[in-house]
């Protein structure tokens, strides 16, 4: 179930709202950047305690989603990935990406069939979630040795990919931050790594100095809708999702934060009876403001004329937060600047929006 909640959550943009191309990959879609070895050997830590040795900083990446996509770019390693799986619709990456990332091939709109992604040329295989179907049937993921035998390192974001190994609640972004530390260390680019991961606690830094003063049962409780994963049930970011991190970080209290799981199917009546203060239209980024601004009133108007939403204190008050689904669940850079929006709505004496 996480998987497959996990991966709607990540790409539902790039089935609604991008042309996906059918490019493919090849050995000789980059060339080496010089001194690429410099600093290798070097070791990851992977899911389960594994370990995935680089003799050398791979030069032809495929990503399994548009997030590890992301991840690369603010790395700088982005020009070197010569295939994805789930690519980002057309508009929903930082601008200064944009039209890199439409020149990336699109090896499949969905999971990367088996054949297609062993066959693709690639050093290194980035897999944002735990193991899923690839191509339907009874295919499974490559194994271990499949990747080995076609000389594929695989590495997982552990944030995600790794969550049911999470000790506890998330609470911080240091999951987060581990993945863009390992992901530097795999691909040479440590040093940005290590910029980014500054520029992310320096902003959160900021927000928690800033919300010092509030004790936690004077915080608001708080609930992540995810409109996009229907109505009928309501899906639960729970306590080991990065979501968790970035709504304790803002100052507020997840309704759903003792819920041993990263997301879990719940009910109606669940949600009603934790009454949350705010709730959070988690819509997935069209990549158009208009689309999305329709996204957002769809959502609301669903709580507003639900009978069983109908009556909640959040939904009374007009108490809706519109941010996005990806920057709030999936990991990447983007998750401080969610911290910093959500805290700027629900303390905005305290927390100012441009940081």
């Amino acid at each position: 179930m996480r998987s497959r909640v996990m991966c709607a959550l990540a790409v539902g943009t790039a089935v609604l709202a991008a042309a996906c191309g059918g490019g493919q990959a090849g050995p000789a879609a980059q060339a080496p950047t010089s001194g690429a070895s410099a600093g290798f050997p070097v070791t990851v830590d992977d899911c389960g305690d594994k370990r995935v040795e680089f003799t050398a900083s791979p030069q032809r990446i495929v990503t399994s989603n548009a997030s590890a996509l992301e991840m690369l770019f603010w790395l700088g390693a982005g020009d070197r990935v010569i295939g994805t799986g789930f690519p980002p619709g057309k508009g929903t990456l930082p601008g200064s990406f944009a039209t890199a990332a439409e020149k990336v091939p699109v090896l499949s709109d969905s999971v990367i069939p088996k054949e297609k992604l062993l066959g693709s040329g690639a050093e290194l295989y980035i897999d944002t979630f735990a193991s899923m179907n690839m191509g339907g049937g009874a295919v499974g993921p490559p194994t271990d040795q499949e990747f080995a035998a076609a000389n594929i390192k695989h590495l997982y974001l552990k944030s995600t990919a790794c969550a049911s190994e999470a000790s506890g609640p998330l609470t911080d972004l240091s999951s987060v931050e581990n993945d863009i530390k390992r992901l530097g260390t795999a691909t040479g680019t440590s040093a940005k790594a290590d910029e980014l991961v500054k520029g992310m606690r320096s902003k959160v830094d900021k927000v928690r100095d800033a919300l010092s003063s509030v004790p936690e049962n004077k915080q608001p409780s708080y609930f992540f809708f995810d409109f996009n994963a229907g109505t009928n049930q309501p899906i639960a970011a729970c306590g080991k999702q990065v979501a968790n991190a970035v709504i304790t970080l803002a100052g507020a209290r997840n309704v759903f934060a003792d819920c041993d799981a990263d997301f879990k199917p719940v009910g109606w009546e669940d949600v009603v009876a934790r009454n949350p203060d705010w709730i959070q239209l988690g819509i997935r980024d069209k990549g158009n403001p208009e689309a999305n601004k329709a996204a957002f009133a769809a959502a609301e108007k669903f709580l507003r004329e639900f009978p069983a939403t109908a009556g909640l204190e959040a939904v009374k008050r007009g108490r809706f937060l519109r941010v996005g689904s990806e920057q709030t669940t999936i990991p990447g850079v983007r998750n401080a600047d969610t911290v910093v929006q959500i805290a700027s709505t629900l303390h905005p004496d305290l927390v100012k929006a441009d940081g």
